[in-house]
C-alpha cells in the first residue's frame, strides 16, 4: 500500500469559518476515507455549506487545515480545489444553457492542438467517462444543455467534475430536482464512483438517502459536528434527533375524510408559459373544506403556471376559476388576497420577502389596505409590527426580533414567517407551492404540522411539491401533472412511491379499475385528467 492510499481522501482540522459575530463553522473536524461516501447532514444554517465552501476554495477560514492526500493545502479559488483533484456539483447547476453538452464540459479546460481547440480529443475522453460510468449516451454530445431534462443536466455536471480530474465529488443535495426513477439512477452512479475508487461528500435533506448511500454520516449542527456514525448503525430517528437535538415526528398523521363543500373550482384551464407555449392543458380540479390535494411532478411540468393562474398572477388563456361559485378568472392578484386566497410562494427570496425590509415591514405586504394594518392608505406602523411580533411568537422565528432584515434569517425562518403571514390573512383557500423547499427537518415538521392543522380547522389547502415524501404525508388525494397534465389521481394511503415516481416520469395508468384510486369526474371533488 502506498503512503497515498494509506492517507484519507481529505481531513479537515479545527475548521472555524466567521461571518462578522456569526460563527459559521465552529472547531469543525471532518474525515473523508479514501474510496467512501461520507454525509453531511445538518438543519440550515448549521453550516454544511460553509465547510464545503471553505474545502472547495469559496470561503478562507479563519482557522484550521486542510489536507488533501495527507498534505496541507490552503485553496485561494475553486480553481486551485479542482487542481487539487476536488470538484463539486452544486444544487443549482453550473451549466450554460444555450451551449452544447461538449461544450460546457470542457468550458474553461478546452484541449489544443496548435493553439486550436481539439473537440475530436476531448469528445473521445467525454465519451470514454460516459461509458465507465454508465451514463446514457443517446443525448448527444453536441445537445443544448436547455434541451436536457434535470436528470441529464446533473449527469452532465458529474462528468463535467470528471474530466476535470476530480478524486473527490462533493454532491450539494443532488437529488433534490430529481424523480424516484432518477435518484436511483444518481445513487447506481455514485455506488460506481466509489468502487472505482473516488471519494464523495453527499449533503442532503434526505435521511433515508443517506442511509442508503452513504458509508460514514457527519451531522452538524450550529456550526459543530455533533457526531460522526457509521451508516449501518444507526438510524433516522438518531440522526433526526442528532440534527435537532429533540425528537422528530416522521409519520403521516391520521385524519378524518374529507366532507366539507367546495371552495375552489378550476374548470378545462388552460394557460401560456412565458415563452407562449401552453404550460397548463385542460386542468379541472375541486378543491373542499377540510382537505389538502397534493399536486406532484418534477419542476417544469406546469406547476408554476397553474399555481400563478389560481394565485393572480398570471392570466387564464381558456378555462374558468371559481372561489365558492363565484368566477374568478379575472380578477387581480390584490382582488383574490381580499377574496381568500393566502399564497406561499416557491421562490421565497424573489416572491415571498424582500431581503432588504425589515420583518414589520415583510408582514405588511398583502396587509396594505386591510384594516388595522392601514387606514384610509396610511400605515399604522405599531399595529403592523405587533402583527411582525405575533408571527414571530407563533411560529418559533429566530432571531425574534420584527427590526431583524430578512435576508440575514436562514431559509427555514424565512419559510416560517411567510406561512404565519399568509395564515394571518384568516385564507378560505392556501396555496401552498414547495412549502418545505431548502428547509431544515425541524422546520419540515412545524411547517407540516401547521398545515394538517389548519387542515382540521376547515381550510381548503392546495399543495404542490416535487418531494414524494411530503406530498404523501400531507395529502388526502395526490394528483399527478406531467406535461401540463393531470394524468392521474391517486389515494397517498395505498400509492406506492414507484408508482408515483413512474407517473411522474410520464407512465399513464392503463387498465386502472376504477375502484382502487379516487373518481376522476364525480361530484365529491375528484380531479379529472
Amino acid at each position: 500500500m502506498t503512503t497515498r492510499d494509506a492517507q484519507p481522501a481529505v481531513r479537515l482540522e479545527g475548521i472555524t469559518k466567521r461571518f462578522g459575530d456569526v460563527v459559521a463553522n465552529d472547531d469543525v473536524d471532518f474525515t473523508l476515507e479514501r474510496g467512501s461516501i461520507h454525509a453531511l447532514l445538518g438543519e440550515n444554517g448549521s453550516g454544511k455549506t460553509t465547510l464545503m465552501s471553505v474545502l472547495y476554495g469559496l470561503y478562507d477560514q479563519d482557522r484550521g487545515s486542510i489536507y488533501v492526500d495527507g498534505e496541507e493545502r490552503a485553496f485561494d479559488s475553486p480553481r486551485d480545489a479542482m487542481d487539487a483533484g476536488i470538484g463539486m456539483i452544486h444544487q443549482h447547476f453550473q451549466l450554460v444553457e444555450p451551449m452544447t453538452v461538449l461544450q460546457n464540459v470542457i468550458l474553461g479546460h478546452e484541449p489544443t492542438t496548435n493553439g486550436v481547440v481539439d473537440e475530436s480529443a476531448a469528445r473521445e475522453e467525454i465519451e470514454a467517462i460516459c461509458s465507465r460510468y454508465g451514463f446514457d449516451t443517446d443525448q448527444h454530445l453536441d445537445t443544448p444543455i436547455e434541451e436536457l431534462d434535470l436528470g441529464a443536466q446533473q449527469r452532465v455536471e458529474i462528468v463535467k467534475s470528471l474530466y476535470r480530474g476530480a478524486e473527490v465529488l462533493i454532491l450539494d443535495e443532488p437529488t433534490a430536482v430529481l424523480t424516484p426513477q432518477e435518484v436511483e439512477s444518481l445513487m447506481d452512479v455514485m455506488a460506481d464512483l466509489r468502487d472505482d475508487g473516488r471519494s464523495l461528500i453527499f449533503i442532503s435533506h434526505k435521511l433515508d438517502e443517506a442511509l442508503e448511500i452513504a458509508d460514514r454520516i457527519t451531522v452538524l449542527r450550529d456550526g459543530t459536528a455533533v457526531s460522526t456514525v457509521d451508516a449501518a448503525e444507526t438510524t433516522e430517528q438518531e440522526l433526526a434527533r442528532l440534527m435537532v437535538g429533540r425528537e422528530v415526528l416522521f409519520d403521516r398523521i391520521e385524519r378524518e375524510p374529507t366532507t366539507g363543500n367546495p371552495v375552489l373550482e378550476v374548470e378545462n384551464l388552460r394557460v401560456d408559459g412565458d415563452r407562449g407555449r401552453e404550460q397548463v392543458s385542460d386542468v379541472e380540479f375541486t378543491l373542499r373544506e377540510g382537505e389538502i390535494l397534493g399536486i406532484a411532478g418534477v419542476q417544469g411540468n406546469g406547476q408554476t403556471e397553474l399555481v400563478e393562474s389560481i394565485t393572480g398572477l398570471r392570466s387564464v388563456d381558456d378555462g374558468t376559476v371559481r372561489l365558492h361559485g363565484d368566477d374568478i378568472t379575472g380578477r387581480s392578484r390584490r382582488r383574490r388576497i381580499e377574496d381568500g386566497i393566502a399564497y406561499i410562494p416557491e421562490d421565497r427570496q424573489a416572491e415571498g420577502l424582500v431581503q432588504e425590509y425589515s420583518l414589520a415591514r415583510n408582514a405588511l405586504l398583502g396587509n396594505q389596505t386591510i384594516e388595522p394594518y392601514a387606514n384610509g392608505g396610511v400605515v399604522d406602523w405599531a399595529a403592523v409590527t405587533e402583527h411582525a411580533e405575533e408571527i414571530i411568537e407563533e411560529f418559533d422565528v429566530n432571531p425574534p426580533n420584527p427590526e431583524t432584515t430578512a435576508g440575514s434569517l436562514s431559509g427555514g425562518n424565512q419559510q416560517k414567517f411567510i406561512v404565519g403571514r399568509e395564515i394571518g390573512h384568516d385564507p378560505d383557500v392556501m396555496v401552498a407551492a414547495h412549502p418545505t423547499r431548502g428547509v431544515d427537518i425541524g422546520s419540515i415538521e412545524f411547517i407540516h404540522n401547521r398545515l394538517i392543522e389548519l387542515r382540521d380547522e376547515g381550510l381548503a389547502i392546495l399543495v404542490v411539491s416535487s418531494k414524494l415524501e411530503e406530498i404523501q404525508k400531507l395529502s388526502d388525494r395526490i394528483a399527478v401533472m406531467y406535461e401540463g397534465e393531470f394524468i392521474d389521481v391517486v389515494d397517498p394511503e395505498t400509492v406506492t412511491e414507484e408508482k408515483l415516481g413512474l407517473l411522474m416520469a410520464g407512465t399513464r395508468p392503463e387498465d386502472a379499475d376504477p375502484e382502487e384510486r379516487p373518481e376522476l369526474d364525480d361530484t365529491d371533488g375528484g380531479v379529472p385528467t
